[in-house]
């Protein structure tokens, strides 16, 4: 092709725009198969915003037709230093909790001596014995020669010490004290005592601070734990104490929480609209095939939106509530949905029970909830009708390319044999035009001849 631009030197004609204008009439070819490409290209695109939008959905009923939802409490607790949390098996009520103290670790420590890091362990080393008040005592192996810091470090390195070890100075001249503080709260948990066998130093015991366990009422019930986190003193509801809740009588109310209901209603609605959206740009018809919808007349399309209109027209049985009017929520005409909320909220704290049987029924595929996830398996996940409309969009692309490449191939081919014949074209001119000039010149001198 690079001798394209010598084309018409001999003849005096311009080839070479004639080559560039086959050539441009030649790629013309090539415009139905990008457009077709383009097309499938944008269906794909298309799609994926379809299943996006139906995800969206899906994981929003999803919710509806979880039953943890139409069982959920709230706790208020009225009053200082209790906090409470309501689990599964917790049930509507009030609770009276007078907390007289909370749960309290012990500590002990050892007489002073004048340095930290003085040896203090003797020759053949020395055993330190923790005892507690029900649980196995301690025993820590201390090595000849170690200060007091490396007691603390082996007794912290232990993980069966059950206690932490550290180190105070009351600031006399012996002030430097071991120092062991029990993990757990608790009396069971509690430090009674600290040996050591060959008198490397002695505890101290005036300075024992005993293990002590919760006490609280509930309902004027004693109750005793070994923690400040009291679980099964309320079935289904765990207390947490801290010092200031001492001597005062908080209030625990624990009620039906309809929250996790409207919200799941609200983001139904709120999911299934943005999916209308999508649908309407996808399949808007303007007359225009460069404005309209990428989906305009798809099957595929039709079928989900006469499915899920189905779904939600059709009446639920089973329960006091059969459609989605009785709630609040209409079908608008041009699809979408609309909610009152008023409304919505009036039933959901009314009667939790009937939404939850409308929605969620009694298994995964019984209600309203179950009904959608049915409808919208069909054309989600990979072997979903959505799914295979990609591939097949994906393989027209693949087979497109294909088709480009191979006709491109054939253009290039064809320009190159118009390239060779107005090459030889113009040679052809050109020689005639030697030979003509010839002529001229020869038929000029015979002419003057005669004339002399």
């Amino acid at each position: 092709m690079a001798s394209i631009s010598a084309l018409g030197v001999g003849s005096g004609l311009d080839l070479t725009g004639l080559l560039d204008q086959l050539n441009a009439a030649e790629r013309q070819k090539l415009q139905p198969i990008n457009t077709q490409k383009s097309q499938e290209q944008s269906k794909i695109s298309a799609f994926g915003r379809l299943q996006s939008g139906l995800d969206k959905l899906q994981s929003a009923v999803a919710k509806l037709n979880d039953a943890s939802i139409y069982s959920s409490l709230s706790t208020n607790v009225l009053g200082e230093g209790v906090k409470a949390t309501a689990s599964d098996g917790a049930n509507a009520g009030r609770y009276e909790v007078n907390v007289l103290h909370t749960a309290r670790a012990s500590s002990l420590a050892s007489v002073g001596v004048d340095s930290p890091t003085e040896p203090r362990v003797g020759a053949g080393g020395d055993t330190l014995t923790i005892a507690f008040g029900d649980r196995d005592d301690a025993v820590i192996q201390l090595e000849e020669g170690w200060s007091l810091n490396q007691i603390r470090d082996a007794i912290n390195a232990d993980p069966e010490a059950g206690v932490n070890a550290s180190i105070v100075n009351d600031g006399s001249a012996e002030g430097y004290r071991l120092v062991l503080s029990s993990k757990d709260t608790g009396e069971g948990a509690g430090i009674t005592t600290m040996k050591f066998t060959n008198n490397t130093m002695m505890e101290d015991p005036d300075t024992l601070i005993t293990g002590r366990n919760a006490e609280l009422r509930i309902n004027n019930i004693l109750i005793t734990s070994p923690t400040n986190s009291v679980e099964g003193a309320i079935q289904g509801i765990a207390l947490e104490l801290d010092s200031t809740a001492v001597g005062k009588t908080s209030t625990v109310v624990v009620d039906k929480d309809t929250t996790a209901i409207t919200d799941a209603v609200k983001g139904f609605v709120s999911a299934y609209n943005e999916m209308k959206s999508t649908v309407g740009r996808l399949t808007n018809v303007t007359g225009d095939a460069d404005t309209a919808g990428e989906l305009v007349g798809d099957r595929i399309v039709r079928n989900i939106q006469t499915q899920l209109s189905r779904n939600l027209s059709n009446s639920v049985s089973g329960g006091e509530l059969t459609l989605l009017s009785q709630m609040g929520i209409s079908l608008a005409a041009n699809g979408r949905l609309e909610l009152d909320e008023s409304k919505l909220d009036e039933v959901a704290a009314s009667n939790p029970q009937a939404v939850a049987d409308f929605f969620a029924g009694d298994g995964e595929e019984a209600g309203m909830a179950g009904r959608l996830d049915s409808t919208l398996g069909q054309f989600l996940g990979n072997d979903g009708l959505i799914q295979s409309s990609i591939k097949s969009s994906e393989t027209r692309v693949s087979s497109l390319e294909n088709r480009f490449e191979r006709m491109e191939l054939t253009i290039e081919r064809t320009i190159e044999r118009y390239q060779r014949q107005f090459s030889q074209l113009d040679g052809m001119i050109a020689q005639m035009n030697q030979t003509s000039a010839y002529l001229t010149q020869q038929l000029a001198t015979l002419g003057q001849m005669n004339q002399n």
